[in-house]
């Protein structure tokens, strides 16, 4: 059996200030020591650095210098002599909990859940303080899905957002973005803003109400609250999309997530003659909708061919996964309704946006803010980085709060 060579791990700890790192590594240069893992935090311009180096012949002159850099410094030093490099992590996971606020009581709970199910924490950072506070850990030691689970419970008690990711090389690449449109893209319901000019909104609204919560068949009640807008004219139509809200966040996550390389699609129990305009408007690749039926500028109260339901919102996914060439795994879809959980549970990433309770209970993690930009904070994209790139493309971002 190979015997595992002595390392030094290296800690030291104070006020943060330009050249610190070099400082120490210049000492480690003249011992002539291989580095083999270094990582660095900085919290309020508190500086804690950590470094593994192979053990050199003179060890008590190395250690003598660190510590003359530390005392140069002002900095805290410690040293523990140890066997071999970082272990390699089994069942890595990224697990990002979000809050609005984030209480100390629910991190210190998800904390316990992950240490219950002998899991890691091998490192923590913030990507976002506003308008939300997000958390990204990365944990090893425990499966993703058994842990993903464990999680749920937590963040329901907690009253916080949890995602847990498998740590693998597809967060890295290309990646599809799939998402409902009424409620989740858009705020409010399209078939709704339209029975307002069919005189007919508290009934479409009941119908919907029950889809939405899965009492009743998607086709049908989608069948049903189309047959009441006969006669409605296709200038409502225009009216309705010009007087659509998105939701708070929705073209930062498009057009920061465009920049990266990543597909779109909108995949809408809605309609068509909406959902296409949202596409060109947006800049999003792929769009499927039903389409109302129009005769002589005017609803007939029916729909041309198939209808897009559950089922047809999944196959959807897939089809356009396909087209791009990339696994289902590199999948992301966001909905709030029962007529989504199919798409959601096809893709990599499922995600329940605002959505009913039993949808919150079968996706894969649930986002309870309001701000669908949100998103990108689960694929590991920080606030920062997202102000730099729109800054970069001279793009206005709000102040935080003070």
């Amino acid at each position: 059996m190979e015997q595992r060579p002595d390392s030094l791990l290296i800690t030291l700890a104070g006020r943060d200030r330009p050249g610190v790192t070099r400082a120490v590594l210049g000492r480690l240069a003249d011992a002539g020591v291989e580095v083999l893992d270094l990582e660095q935090i900085v919290l309020r311009r508190r500086l804690v650095l950590g470094l593994l180096v192979t053990v050199p012949k003179d060890e008590v002159a190395l250690r003598d210098a660190v510590w003359q850099a530390g005392d140069e410094l002002g900095m805290q030093v410690e040293m523990v002599r140890g066997t071999g490099d970082n272990a390699p992590k089994q069942h890595r996971a990224h697990v990002t909990v979000i809050g609005a606020p984030l209480l100390a009581s629910a991190l210190a709970a998800v904390t316990g859940q992950i240490a219950d199910a002998g899991a890691n924490i091998d490192r923590i950072q913030r990507l976002a303080s506003y308008p939300v506070t997000a958390i990204e850990l990365a944990v090893s030691g425990a499966d993703p899905m058994a842990l993903r689970v464990a999680l749920a419970r937590e963040a329901a008690e907690q009253g916080v957002d949890i995602a847990v990711q498998p740590a693998d090389i597809t967060r890295h690449g290309m990646r599809l973005i799939v998402m409902d449109v009424d409620s989740t893209l858009v705020q409010g319901e399209v078939i709704e803003m339209l029975a307002a000019h069919a005189g007919c909104e508290a009934e479409v609204a009941e119908v919907t109400e029950r889809a939405m919560r899965g009492e009743i068949d998607f086709e049908e009640s989608l069948r049903q609250r189309v047959a009441l807008l006969k006669g409605v004219p296709v200038s409502a139509v225009h009216q309705v999309y010009d007087s659509i809200n998105l939701n708070p966040g929705a073209r930062t996550m498009v057009r920061t997530l465009r920049r990266l390389g990543y597909r779109f699609a909108i995949v809408s129990g809605g309609f068509s003659q909406i959902t296409s305009r949202l596409a060109a408007d947006l800049g999003i690749h792929f769009q499927r909708a039903n389409e109302l039926e129009i005769v002589d500028g005017v609803l007939t109260g029916g729909i041309v061919g198939d209808v897009v339901d559950r089922a047809g919102k999944a196959r959807a996914l897939r089809e356009f996964a396909a087209e791009l060439g990339i696994p289902e795994s590199s999948t992301v879809a966001i909905g709030d309704g029962a007529n989504d959980l199919d798409m959601l549970s096809a893709a990599g990433l499922g995600v329940a946006y605002n959505a009913k309770p039993v949808v919150r209970s079968q996706a894969h993690t649930a986002v309870s803010v309001p701000y669908l930009d949100t998103i990108m904070y689960l694929l590991g994209i920080s606030r920062e980085e997202i102000e730099a790139a729109d800054a970069e493309a001279g793009i206005v971002t709000p102040a935080p709060p003070v």
